[in-house]
């Protein structure tokens, strides 16, 4: 006996299949260039290559080459990103739990550097006593000399210059401003060590006599604005400092820069550092670092207590201007001026002079760290290990408004009053902000917009964050990017039995044309021989797909090849043993 079903409660129907030919049946059907771009991105294809036309200077011959765009944001194009994600987790880890120092001393100079650079010391003391007589025709010649020693200088294979180029006109020319170097009265004193050419951590023993040398990874954030929620909001957003937030947002490298400094300073040895600068919840910076070697926590914690940056600009509490009510500029009487009285705003060196010149002046705006500092040891070669390298690239393919997407209307009207914060924050010394706060900026000139500063600081999408966001030491790995990019391609090459490129084969003999030389432009959208985009990711997708296909074969040969010593290896040994 089937029970009675109540009112209101009847079984749903199946959904019906869609009738054949309707729009709702064609609407279900994928989409071949969707398909195609998810193959793509399977592969590793780019997206959105861009076409160079490279013409062969002798003979004239022209022909069109995709290259990837090397975007690093997972929005613009997925695959280089992803690619780009993990080139820096090799990087990272090849840097991390190394044993010894990543790049050698430099080599001694040779006779003939050492007598371009006695003759370049020549020539700065015939320039001296040019001066002295004022003898301004021989000046010039001397200039005209070391400009061309300088650069047989750097054509026989030194690095840098000798010296700064001499500027008569302006002395002053690329000086900075000294001010005190004394510490702050409310931070805590830190020890200070001569810091020691090393960059490996310390070696432990156990009791078995194994040895240890481990690493950390640190994660390092600002102070408190106001309280706030789980979600990242503010509980009283009346209370919240979003200026300081803004500010602290703008000058957040600095501070990690002088917290590096101190440390290493701390510790006595030249600390090596790997990280990523990513905005938390809140939507404040934090960074999390890989850090080679070991220090304890207690230390890590003190220094990071300890360390500050004090940013030396003209007074910019109170805005006096808007950018509706924004000064004027009139290049003939001083710059940019009141709109109402007509007088010409302090320019900017004038304004650093007035703080230079107050005894009690006090910097615009001091940056520290907050209280909440996570260090944890790493061994090398675990899973925790292979996590964290995880966690510290987690978001270097978003921007950094992607990384906390707000969703609620109070997340939202968070990122708004932060973002109407930074509009009005000044980034840097040019910034066109400065003349909402009645000061010419550095350099200024009448293109500039109040409160419309084009730098990348301003944008919404970076929060404040406007520099770089993956922060290297020197000596991490003794590789840049295109070293790894290039060990990379030579582990592809040694694995397909592959001795070198045909774009980098030596000639074969004496016989041999010259070396090709070619010119390389951008390929315009409406050339006739650009194929349309889909044409071009097709035979993408066909030459990726063929070396994938290569690689996996290379790959189980290989494999097969060490099973085959292995098991070769075993039965010597089983014969010696009998």
């Amino acid at each position: 006996m089937t029970a009675p079903t109540l009112p209101g409660l009847e079984p749903a129907a199946p959904p019906e299949e869609p009738r054949p030919g309707s729009r709702a049946a064609r609407l279900g059907l994928p989409m071949s260039v969707a398909v195609l771009k998810e193959m793509c991105a399977e592969y590793g294809v780019c997206l959105r290559p861009v076409a160079l036309r490279r013409t062969d200077l002798h003979t004239g011959q022209t022909e069109l080459i995709d290259i990837p765009c090397g975007s690093t944001r997972e929005d613009v194009c997925g695959p280089c990103a992803k690619r780009a994600r993990r080139l820096r987790q090799t990087q990272i880890r090849e840097g991390w739990h190394r044993t010894d120092e990543p790049l050698p001393g430099p080599a001694p100079a040779t006779d003939t550097q050492r007598a371009l650079i006695e003759y370049r010391a020549h020539l700065e003391a015939a320039r001296d006593n040019a001066v002295r007589a004022s003898d301004w025709d021989k000046v010039a010649d001397v200039d005209t000399a070391i400009g061309e020693v300088e650069e047989k200088i750097a054509a026989e294979g030194l690095r840098g210059q000798v010296a700064p180029p001499h500027d008569d006109e302006d002395p002053t020319a690329g000086k900075r401003r000294h001010r005190s170097t004394r510490r702050r009265q409310d931070t805590p004193d830190l020890p200070r060590k001569k810091v020691e050419p090393r960059t490996v951590g310390r070696v432990y023993t156990a009791p078995d006599g194994r040895e240890y040398q481990p690493s950390m990874w640190l994660t390092l954030t600002l102070d408190t604005y106001g309280r706030v929620r789980t979600d990242g909001t503010p509980v009283n957003p009346a209370t919240y400092d979003y200026r300081r937030a803004a500010w602290d947002a703008v000058h957040f490298p600095r501070l990690l820069d002088r917290f590096w400094q101190n440390l290493r300073r701390c510790v006595g040895w030249n600390v090596q550092y790997a990280g990523c600068v990513e905005p938390q919840r809140r939507l404040a910076p934090h960074a999390h670092f890989a850090i080679r070697g070991t220090i304890s926590r207690e230390l890590l914690r003190q220094v990071a207590a300890a360390t500050y940056h004090q940013v030396w600009w003209p007074p910019a509490r109170e805005i006096v201007y808007t950018p509706e009510r924004a000064p004027v500029f009139d290049p003939d009487n001083g710059g940019w001026l009141d709109p109402d009285t007509r007088t010409p705003l302090p320019t900017w060196d004038d304004a650093l002079a007035l703080v230079d010149d107050d005894p009690d002046a006090e910097p615009s705006h001091v940056i520290r760290f907050g209280t909440q500092v996570d260090a944890q040891g790493v061994m090398p070669g675990t899973e925790h290990a292979a996590r964290t390298i995880g966690y510290i690239t987690k978001y270097v393919t978003k921007s950094a408004m992607d990384c906390h997407k707000p969703d609620t209307d109070r997340q939202r009207d968070h990122l708004d009053r932060l973002w109407s914060a930074l509009r009005t924050t000044p980034c840097n010394e040019r910034c066109a902000n400065w003349l909402l706060y009645g000061v010419q900026p550095k350099k200024a000139h009448g293109r500039l917009q109040p409160g419309r500063c084009k730098g990348k600081t301003h944008q919404r999408a970076t929060l404040g964050i406007g520099g770089r966001r993956i922060l290297v030491s020197r000596d991490w790995s003794g590789k840049t990017l295109a070293d790894h990019r290039a060990d990379t391609r030579a582990w592809v090459r040694a694995l397909l039995g592959v001795t070198t490129d045909a774009e980098n084969a030596e000639p074969a003999g004496p016989e041999q044309e010259p070396t090709v030389t070619y010119a390389w432009e951008m390929a315009k959208p409406q050339d006739a021989d650009l194929a349309p985009l889909g044409h071009r990711l097709l035979r993408a997708l066909s030459q990726r797909a063929q070396w994938r296909a290569s690689l996996l074969a290379a790959q189980d040969r290989a494999a097969q090849l060490a099973a085959a010593d292995l098991s070769v290896t075993t039965d010597d040994t089983a014969e010696e043993a009998t």
